[in-house]
């Protein structure tokens, strides 16, 4: 080994990933070896190199120095010259390779990193750098397998490797199988392809998360519920806390004013007692005085002579007698004893009282309707109070405004809500209702608010789908409003087929104010269109869709215009006259329907330009087809005047005439084939009218026109038969040049 090593061309050291394996194979080893692995994922490298290089898998194999350069340059063997001297002569280099041993589970580490280190612990040879060693991975990854004439080294990844093993999902274990554990475990139970079982996998996570994002929105919802009845709690409590705190403070001023009142009348009165007291206290010692000054003056007499004593015993006498006839004031004017003050309590109990009774509330102010809030069918009501009252629930009420019968008032509805907003539901489109709302708690309701008009949102419009006109440029798409009452305006939404934008709609036209519509669009695509009509509830939901097509000039013949004569078919791209008797009367002459001339119009669009149509006819009869002025006399025959262009038919003896009329001049021309399709073509740019027998693609005649305004397709039936028109249709390429 060391002589044939030493004889073979020095290898650049480098290091092996770790997580690859490799397996040496002879081409000659038997095929039941290459078994192991998936045989849509096996490759040889030439079968890779021409994928690569768009060889056919066919193709004669290359020459073996080829081969040898291809490898030599893939494995960053350096000079590939040994190589092929070697390879030619028919003797195989030797390669040292390095078997892996077996990590352990979780023992990943960056084989791009620190390849110095490991390289040398490894002892292993033959390695190019980490770049080159990248490489070599990602082209392995790519190919699968390397193979050339004498030496085939397959390089498996080990992710790779379980990830194509698996290659069935049991669906009674729930769990991947690989293709070569299929035992007996799993020959009862149902599989089924990896492939699908993935599929199904993600269609039920898509539908488990479709249902989590509906609940939540509705839990969002009611968080936004709970959210409001928190704040009108917190709002209601709040208005209570102070109702009382007001009526405490007022019980407290109620009780000190009485407080005050009782004490200065006690004053008075203790005041006045003292001072009656005090006045018979002053008068009795008075007369206690004079009394003991008699005394004394009584006794000094008794000691006198008979004469002096008699002289003023006399005085003395006076005296004395009218001081015992004098009353004297023995009693108490006032009683020592409290008297009871019996105190009224009255307002004060009154107090006590009104603090466990809510005041009414006052009127609650509806606010006004906010544009585009309202649907078809509901409105979106709120209101608002401008005091600090406690409501406990809200009536509101409601009426539609519309002329009811004399003597009879509109019906009217009340709801019961608890917020000051209400979502009113099973409403008429296109209605004004007045509202108005009253507040309530256990006191009794306030005074209704002020009425204030809501209107819904109208009806969808009915697109008149037969009255559309389109041509290549453009559309005027007609509708009916499908409401009783006039709405502000109308959006037509275009959503175009090949190009949808992800909001659905690729053009609006807002602000319409009739029911119709003249759209510029782009030639040769497909439209959808929806209508909405709009008022100040906002706007109506889609109509039906209608589809348009720019590919060419699209109408409808327009009944209006018919004699009674001629019927039209349901598409309106067909008349007919049939096989019946004259009216026993002829139709009064009309500015709008054609009563002499069997004829009918076409609603062409009002757009100029190159407008193109074919009409399919019936050799054997009589017809005349062209274009006309709307105000086209209708008892004329069409050509007959100055306002029309046609070119006229007859059918006589087997033999045809065509005419080609302009107030009843035509050119002399004749016809050798008769056509059976024929194509018009109207050029507003040029001021001409042309007509082509489209089966031969033959161009039959082209008048000269001025037109002062826009002129419609006219046909007339001379005799029973029918024409049946072709619009919508991509102008053919002879028809171009004129």
């Amino acid at each position: 080994m060391d002589g044939e090593a030493a004889g073979a061309p020095e290898l650049r050291p480098a290091r092996a990933p770790q997580d690859f394996h490799f397996y040496p194979m002879d081409l000659y080893d038997p095929e039941d070896r290459l078994h192991l692995f998936p045989e849509e994922h096996l490759q040889t490298g030439r079968e890779v190199q021409a994928e690569m290089t768009g060889e056919p898998k066919g193709a004669a194999p290359r020459d073996l120095e080829e081969d040898v350069e291809e490898l030599v340059h893939l494995y960053a063997l350096g000079d590939g010259s040994e190589w092929d001297a070697e390879l030619v002569d028919g003797s195989s280099p030797h390669l040292e390779v390095w078997e892996q041993r077996p990590r352990m589970a979780g023992a990943h580490r960056d084989w791009s990193l620190g390849a110095e280190a490991e390289a040398g612990d490894r002892g292993c040879a033959g390695w190019g750098a980490p770049a080159p060693s990248r490489d070599l991975r990602e082209a392995y990854r790519y190919s699968h397998g390397r193979a050339s004439e004498e030496y085939e080294c397959y390089v498996i990844p080990e992710e790779e490797d379980e990830d194509e093993a698996a290659l069935v999902f049991c669906v009674t274990c729930k769990a991947p199988v690989r293709a070569l554990e299929f035992s007996d475990e799993h020959r009862e139970h149902e599989v089924t392809p990896l492939s699908k079982a993935l599929e199904s996998a993600k269609d039920e996570i898509h539908k488990n998360m479709f249902k989590l994002e509906k609940q939540i929105i509705e839990m969002e919802n009611f968080a936004n519920h709970l959210e409001e009845v928190f704040i009108t709690v917190e709002e209601n409590f709040g208005r209570q806390e102070q109702n009382f705190e007001s009526h405490y403070n007022e019980i407290l001023e109620t009780l000190a004013q009485k407080y005050e009142e009782k004490i200065q009348a006690l004053g008075e009165k203790k005041k006045a007692k003292l001072e009656t007291l005090y006045g018979q206290l002053v008068s009795c010692g008075e007369n206690l005085d004079t009394c003991k000054e008699l005394m004394e003056n009584i006794e000094e007499m008794c000691h006198e002579e008979k004469v002096d004593f008699i002289k003023d015993a006399v005085a003395m006498a006076d005296r004395l007698g009218k001081f015992l006839n004098t009353e004297t004031d023995v009693e108490i004017s006032a009683q020592p004893d409290f008297e009871d003050q019996t105190l009224d309590f009255s307002d004060v109990e009154q107090l006590m009282g009104s603090i466990n009774t809510i005041p009414a509330p006052s009127a609650p102010v509806i606010n006004p309707q906010t544009p585009n809030s309202a649907t078809g069918s509901s409105v979106r009501v709120c209101w608002s109070l401008y005091s600090d009252d406690t409501v406990e629930s809200y009536q509101l009420s409601y009426r539609p405004m519309q002329d009811s019968l004399p003597g009879k008032d509109p019906e009217e509805f009340t709801m019961t809500v608890k917020e000051t907003y209400c979502s009113v539901t099973n409403l008429m489109p296109n209605t004004q209702y007045e509202f108005w709302v009253t507040a309530q708690n256990r006191t009794g309701p306030s005074p209704a608010s002020e009425c204030v008009v809501y209107m819904t949102a109208p009806s969808p419009p009915i697109i008149k789908s037969k009255e559309i006109q389109s041509c290549e440029e453009a559309a005027l798409i007609c509708w009916e409003s499908g409401n009783l009452n006039p709405v502000d305006s109308y959006t037509v939404e275009l959503t175009q087929a090949e190009t949808p934008e992800p909001s659905g709609v690729t053009e609006s036209v807002v602000g319409i104010p009739t029911c119709e519509s003249l759209v510029q669009l782009h030639p040769r695509q497909s439209y959808t269109v929806y209508v909405r009509a709009l008022n100040m509830g906002g706007p109506s939901a889609r109509s039906d869709p209608v589809t348009i097509y720019t590919t060419g000039s699209c109408f409808q013949l327009n009944e209006h215009t018919c004699h009674p004569w001629l019927t039209i078919s349901e598409d309106g791209l067909t008349v007919v006259r049939s096989e019946r008797k004259t009216l026993a009367k002829e139709p009064l002459p009309s500015n709008t329907r054609f009563t002499r001339c069997v004829a009918v119009m076409g609603n062409l669009i009002p757009i100029r330009g190159r407008h193109y149509w074919e009409v399919e006819v019936d050799e054997r009869v009589d017809y005349t087809v062209g274009v006309a002025f709307e105000d086209v006399p209708k008892q004329d025959d069409l050509g007959a005047n100055c306002l029309s262009w046609c070119m006229r038919h007859r059918f006589a003896s087997s033999r045809h005439k065509y005419e080609f009329l302009h107030n009843k001049m035509t050119p002399d021309i004749r016809i050798t084939v008769s056509p059976r399709k024929i194509g018009i073509l109207l050029d507003y740019e040029n001021s001409k009218l042309s007509f082509f027998n489209v089966d031969i693609s033959q161009h039959l005649y082209t008048f000269s026109c001025q037109f002062y305004c826009f002129v419609h397709p006219c046909f007339s039936l001379e005799k029973p038969g029918c024409l049946k028109i072709h619009n919508g249709i991509a102008m053919p390429k002879h028809v171009a040049f004129y």
